[in-house]
């Protein structure tokens, strides 16, 4: 009697073993999936958010854009200027 509880006992012990390890598999699989699901939003995401140092080198590009425009903004109207004199100048020669 003792060795049919024992055996009973083992394997009822075996049958939970096994339902834990297909448990286990089961949230091995599950945790992969989420995983990779996690890994494609990081890498979609990367596209749509500049990590901290690429906004810094474009905060940068930004500041040198606007300066080099600023600098074209006042070129042109010293241009301009300079055309309105020379246009002046013609006009007072040729009265």
């Amino acid at each position: 009697m003792m060795q049919n509880a024992e055996s009973a006992a083992f394997s009822d012990l075996e049958k939970l073993v096994r339902r834990l390890t297909e448990e286990l598999a089961s949230f091995r699989k599950r945790a992969l999936q989420a995983e990779s699901t996690l890994k494609a939003y990081e890498a979609s995401a990367k596209g749509d958010a500049p990590t901290p140092e690429r906004a810094r080198a474009l905060q940068t590009e930004n500041q040198d854009l606007r300066h080099r425009l600023e600098v074209a903004d006042s070129r042109a109207k010293q241009m301009l200027d300079r055309v309105r004199f020379l246009r002046q100048q013609h006009e007072e020669a040729a009265s």
